[in-house]
């Protein structure tokens, strides 16, 4: 038996559970899949966070494990990618949404879905850095790809603290980009330097209704919020510069008007990690093992049981969580 995180709904009645599950039970509900992975580590990002409070529809079939991350050791395979002892992680394909995901002590997934843990990191960092980690290097990679260079000038992080923001400050830091972190917790100037950012500037700054185009500033941003905040960054974004959009901590709506990007060249980038090809996947696992260090890591995050999930959910809602939260799903 695998203990495991089940999420289900009986009529408008939401349950969410550490529970025991059968190898049975997890055949059954993942038919197909060819690989068996022997979770260590899972993690909780945003998403999960929703999921696990039934606080936004993430969850689209029932029961359902949570999870939206794994990283683990084959333990079967009948992929011709894997054999037993690939040290393995996996982010996104629907995991926790549509598919059994990784909250679990074991999971069974498609070989095409998983990545192999780039040295130096090992499976428990692999989820520090986690779903939040993955999309900041895939931002990051945006603002490459779109021609933003450090010589240009300044780079905006927004929501800074949290797991997208910070691993994106140390990236960013780490190759040469003036960063400046954008948070709501002055508190944590001290750690955000640490990091690698050169100014931090209040979120409060950025969140209400502004001009559609603002003094220029930014040379590119990674933005994790969404809503005004986004609207605010693009028109303070200067000419030709890209702005990484990947998150909507606060909202998904867009108020903002045309003017920056037909006035001022800029590009709003989409983010999206979920079905990212295996070649940005890659790409961006093997940023983050060339540009983010172990002590980094360990800067950023905490580790928690199993059950220690549900109010780790709580709080990374409530915008009480630093860096990244790491599940021993053994403990």
């Amino acid at each position: 038996m695998t203990q495991a995180i089940v999420l289900s709904k009986d009529g408008e009645t939401f349950k969410a559970e550490v529970r025991a599950i059968s190898e049975a039970e997890l055949e059954a509900a993942t038919p197909g899949d060819d690989v068996v992975v022997a979770v260590e580590y899972s993690t909780i990002n945003y998403k999960d966070g929703l999921a696990l409070t039934n606080s936004s529809p993430v969850v689209r079939k029932w029961p359902m494990v949570a999870g939206i991350d794994a990283a683990g050791t084959v333990a079967a395979s009948g992929s011709s990618r894997w054999k037993s002892g690939d040290k393995v992680v996996i982010n996104g394909w629907g995991l926790g949404e549509t598919h059994w995901g990784g909250l679990s002590q074991r999971a069974r997934v498609k070989g095409d879905w998983l990545v192999r843990v780039p040295a130096p990191f090992s499976t428990r960092d692999a989820m520090a850095i986690g779903t939040a980690g993955y999309t900041a290097a895939l931002s990051v990679l945006a603002l490459q790809a779109h021609g933003v260079e450090p010589s240009q000038g300044e780079i905006l992080v927004t929501g800074a603290t949290g797991g997208v923001g910070s691993v994106a400050v140390a990236l960013l830091a780490s190759l040469g980009y003036a960063v400046v972190a954008s948070t709501g917790k002055a508190a944590e100037a001290d750690y955000l330097r640490s990091l690698g950012a050169r100014e931090i500037i209040d979120r409060a700054t950025l969140s209400a209704a502004g001009k559609p185009l603002q003094k220029e500033r930014w040379a590119g941003a990674v933005d994790s919020v969404g809503g005004a905040t986004l609207a605010n960054v693009c028109a303070q974004t200067r000419w030709g510069g890209t702005v990484a959009a990947c998150g909507l901590a606060g909202g998904m709506d867009f108020p903002a008007t045309v003017a920056p990007f037909i006035l001022r060249s800029v590009t709003l980038a989409g983010v999206d990690s979920v079905m990212a090809p295996m070649t940005r996947r890659e790409a961006a696992w093997d940023l983050l093992a060339a540009h983010l260090s172990a002590a980094q890591l360990t800067t950023i995050t905490r580790e928690i049981p199993l059950a220690g999930a549900f109010d780790a959910a709580r709080d990374i809602l409530a915008g009480r969580v630093r860096g990244r939260i790491v599940v021993d799903v053994n403990r």
